[in-house]
């Protein structure tokens, strides 16, 4: 019997949890996906950031990200606003509105993450997260590396 490979397997699982996290916003009537919390979040945790260097941080394409940040503009909970240094450049910002969903959105994930993590310690929680820190940071170091020619 061979082991499915681990590519398949962190697939799966982040397939899964996304599901996860999708049906928990929508059961607590969040009226936003995942991805629009994500941004959200990232938001918060980087305020007054570019477009740009938003979309970079969140490894998206920034033509994702504007979609996603046109919803969430028009639901009055991300601000964009001209860069005083590039008027070409957007800085984006929570809204006053947004700090209520921010706080549903942290309780709900929350939840649906200790739902995954059930069963685990916080040493295997913590290895756990710096293995996937160092894979992703393999991947960013691979994805910006000058292709062989």
């Amino acid at each position: 019997m061979s082991e499915t490979p681990l590519g398949f397997v962190l697939f799966e699982v982040a397939r899964l949890y996304r599901a996860r996290t999708e049906r928990a916003f929508e059961q607590a009537g969040l009226g936003i996906t995942s991805g629009e919390a994500r941004t959200l979040v990232y938001v918060n945790q980087h305020p007054g950031l570019r477009q740009t260097a938003l979309a970079e941080k969140m490894n998206v394409e920034p033509m994702t990200l504007v979609a996603s940040l046109d919803r969430l503009e028009a639901h009055d909970l991300v601000r964009r606003e001209p860069d005083p240094s590039d008027r070409r450049a957007k800085l984006v910002n929570l809204t006053p509105s947004a700090a209520p969903l921010m706080a549903r959105i942290t309780a709900v994930a929350a939840e649906a993450r200790a739902e995954t993590l059930q069963g685990l310690s916080d040493d295997q929680v913590a290895a756990f997260r710096a293995t996937l820190e160092h894979l992703r940071a393999n991947l960013v170091r691979c994805a910006r590396a000058p292709e062989d020619a």
